[in-house]
Parts: C-alpha cells; sequence; structure tokens
C-alpha cells in the first residue's frame, strides 16, 4: 500500500488519470445497470444477453470519454486501432464478468431473501444488480491498468 501512494505523490498527472478514468467508469457503469435492467426485468432478455449489450453500450460510452477526457494526447493516434484495444481488453473482462453474471445471482438470492424478506421479484433484481456490481468492480482494475499498458502505453507517466 505504501508503494501506491508514493507513486500517487510522485505521479499526480497519472493519479488525476486513475480518478477521471474512475467517473467514466462510473457513467459507464449507470449506463451498464440502466441498460442490463431495462432489458433484463422490463423487456425479459436473458441476462447474459442483456448483460453482453449493456457491456458493449458501456464500453463504447467509456471509450469515448476516456479519450477526449481522460487521455487527450492518444487522439493524436488512430481511432479505430485505439477502440479496437480498448474494446478487446474490455471484452477479455467480459470473460471474468460472464461467469459472475451466471453463477452469482442464486448465492445472492438466498442471502438477500433471509436478510430482507422481499418479494422473490425484488430479491432477482438485488441479487441481478448485486452480481453486476461484483463484476463490474472487478473488472474496472482489470480495464485501467491492461489499458494503460496497451491502449494508452504511449502516453508517459507523468506526461
Amino acid at each position: 500500500m505504501s508503494h501506491i501512494i508514493t507513486f500517487a505523490r510522485r505521479n499526480k498527472k497519472e493519479l488525476n488519470r486513475f480518478i477521471k478514468f474512475m467517473f467514466v467508469g462510473a457513467l459507464g457503469a449507470v449506463i451498464d445497470f440502466g441498460v442490463l435492467n431495462l432489458l433484463a426485468h422490463g423487456l425479459d432478455f436473458d441476462l447474459r444477453v442483456a448483460g453482453t449489450i449493456s457491456f458493449s453500450l458501456a464500453v463504447t460510452s467509456n471509450f469515448l470519454w476516456n479519450r477526449y477526457w481522460t487521455y487527450p494526447e492518444s487522439r493524436a493516434h488512430p481511432f479505430l486501432k485505439q477502440f479496437l484495444q480498448f474494446f478487446v481488453i474490455n471484452a477479455m473482462a467480459l470473460l471474468i464478468r460472464l461467469p459472475i453474471l451466471t453463477f452469482l445471482p442464486s448465492p445472492f438470492m438466498t442471502m438477500i431473501g433471509s436478510l430482507l424478506h422481499t418479494s422473490p421479484e425484488t430479491t432477482e433484481v438485488l441479487a441481478n444488480n448485486g452480481a453486476l456490481a461484483v463484476a463490474v468492480v472487478i473488472a474496472m482494475f482489470w480495464n485501467f491498468f491492461v489499458n494503460r499498458l496497451v491502449t494508452y502505453r504511449h502516453i508517459k507517466v507523468g506526461q
């Protein structure tokens, strides 16, 4: 932990980028949760299908915001190449996300049902959103560090 604090003090620009990346990720999470809930609970899509669509829309939004706000220096590089790199890295996070969306809602439903005594429908919505929250947090760290090393590697630390 002390290494992280030391790095942050010496590299305020990089810390600022991480904070911006988190804000962009939060916006992406709002898109992700909103679309997932609309599709899965409003239109009765399968949770994994809804999650894949919501994920794709969130990734596109995150790429645009990161390219133009978090890493504006990256605009000197080809748009399509960067988008494909960003999307592939985020798609790898989908490999983390899909098993979580498949296996975590059931234990969450049991836990929520016993703790909150909600209706089965409400329990399911809460469990699905809990599983998505776990997936989003794990994916955020993967996405930041791998994109920093690949998609935005040409931007020097502190630049």
